[in-house]
């Protein structure tokens, strides 16, 4: 369900839009999604004159200094690089500034499509789209990982170009909670490594509920706020990481594709060819990595006023992640 909107914001987007737009536009339809734990979303129609344009707002709701999420304003410029290069995202529009007080975020065209794990793993509406999605989203990562990375190069001094599993250590000791499996599966990703790759463009967050869905399959990727640069194979293995197989485990690929298939569909798109084992090995983060992100937010609900039910059941969720990553580092889980 959407949630409620407070007047003032939405005197503040009007004004933004104003700003930009002339002082005869006006805003309708505004939406607010409850899903998404590190940027707020809301959709509205912009009405000027006899049109109607759908958009979305997207403002970052923890501050740097507690979050391992991008400002907005890389993510708008990550995403600007996308779509030069012809990429299915949401075009952007515009960053607001201090004079909107929206904080920090920006403004993209709207896309349709569904993002609900189940809806689209489940729904006969989508039986064509989960036959497309695994050659649609190998192009994807295809394309984005052959940009050249020096057209991100804001991205460079973010902690997670250097060193993602090192970024993911230093994030985990900020709460001081004592996580066992955790310090074990920090210790095997760092003895474990795998050989230097060709550095690439990375969404880094490229998983069954962060892209949008059509009845022909791949509609729009979306959730910028991790991106990056490193290792092709770091991409594919946060796909295919078990939690987002959505109980269909045997379709590691975002719980629609197995994943020699997909490396395939990578491969016809101009994808190098990457090693079963080098995906396992970022499988096993992508796994730590979901663990500290619930740490971090069961933290926020019960210390940093930012209390919700979903982020209350984060605090049940590691335990559950924390036996997956046991058992996939012993080599039970594949």
């Amino acid at each position: 369900m959407p949630t409620a909107i407070m007047n003032p914001e939405l005197g503040n987007l009007r004004r933004a839009m104003r700003r930009r737009f002339g002082d005869a536009v006006e805003i309708d339809n505004v939406l607010i999604p409850t899903m998404g734990g590190s940027n707020r979303t809301m959709l509205f129609d912009l009405i000027e004159g006899g049109t109607t344009r759908r958009l979305v707002s997207r403002q970052v709701t923890l501050a740097a200094a507690e979050s391992p999420f991008l400002p907005a304003g890389y993510q708008y410029r990550a995403m600007q690089v996308a779509v030069k290069h012809g990429l299915a995202v949401p075009a952007p529009v515009f960053e607001f500034d201090a004079a909107d007080g929206m904080g920090d975020g920006f403004v993209t065209e709207f896309t349709a499509g569904e993002s609900l794990p189940k809806r689209i793993l489940q729904d006969t509406k989508f039986a064509t789209a989960r036959e497309n999605l695994p050659g649609q989203l190998a192009e994807f990562l295809a394309k984005l990982h052959a940009i050249d990375p020096a057209e991100v190069a804001f991205l460079e001094p973010y902690v997670e170009s250097r060193d993602p599993v090192e970024a993911f250590r230093r994030y985990f000791d900020l709460y001081r909670e004592a996580h066992p499996a955790l310090e074990v599966a920090l210790r095997w990703l760092e003895r474990h490594r795998p050989p230097p790759r060709r550095r690439a463009f990375l969404h880094a967050d490229l998983r069954t509920g962060n892209f949008l869905v059509g009845a022909h399959g791949l509609n729009a990727v979306l959730d910028w706020e991790c991106c990056h640069i490193g290792a092709p194979a770091e991409d594919i293995g946060w796909l295919t990481t078990r939690s987002w197989r959505f109980g269909n485990i045997d379709l590691p690929v975002g719980g629609f594709s197995k994943r020699e298939d997909f490396l395939a569909d990578y491969r016809a798109a101009g994808g190098a060819p990457i090693d079963a084992e080098e995906i396992r090995y970022w499988e096993i983060f992508g796994l730590l990595r979901w663990a500290v992100y619930n740490v971090m937010q069961a933290y926020a609900h019960v210390f940093s006023g930012r209390s919700s039910v979903v982020f209350a059941a984060c605090g049940r969720n590691t335990s559950m992640i924390e036996y997956d990553l046991l058992m996939s580092i012993a080599g039970n889980y594949r």
